[in-house]
């Protein structure tokens, strides 16, 4: 089975990335796996502050991932696979990439604001062409019936 992975993070753009590879997945009978990345520097104190802070960063996100699931599962009749890896974003998609082949494309919200699409589409943009997959931009601000049309 072919698998969309999305990044979760906390930008308004992910919304749209995630409603994309769900309706993708549920038109070609593929699956989606959200990837969720804890930076690293998030960690950088005492010992023990660190692993209390790992792990409400986790919790964070199983909050957070669950509430996209449950849409997946009620509107797309898509069960999602979520995620967490700690380290680089884009070290860490790319190790995500390799390590399952069960991987198709990967799926990116775009930012629509004066900075740009955002420093992890930028970034991966510079090295689409060493990654396996094909990658997948999707608006940020493309409206709800736009995505259904298209997917």
């Amino acid at each position: 089975m072919r698998k969309f992975l999305v990044v979760l993070d906390d930008s308004r753009e992910c919304l749209n990335a995630i409603r994309f590879a769900a309706m993708r997945a549920a038109r070609t009978g593929g699956g989606v796996e959200v990837l969720s990345i804890i930076p690293p520097e998030e960690f950088n104190h005492w010992i023990g502050v660190g692993d209390i802070m790992r792990e409400e960063a986790r919790e964070r996100i199983e909050v957070h991932f669950e509430v996209f699931a449950k849409w997946m599962r009620d509107r797309q009749g898509i069960e999602p696979r979520l995620v967490i890896r700690e380290g680089e974003p884009v070290h860490e998609i790319f190790a995500q990439v390799n390590e399952d082949p069960q991987i198709g494309v990967l799926v990116l919200g775009a930012g629509t604001g004066k900075g740009g699409p955002g420093p992890l589409v930028t970034q991966l943009v510079k090295s689409a062409g060493t990654l396996p997959i094909p990658i997948t931009i999707v608006p940020g601000d493309m409206s709800k019936d736009k995505l259904e049309a298209i997917t």
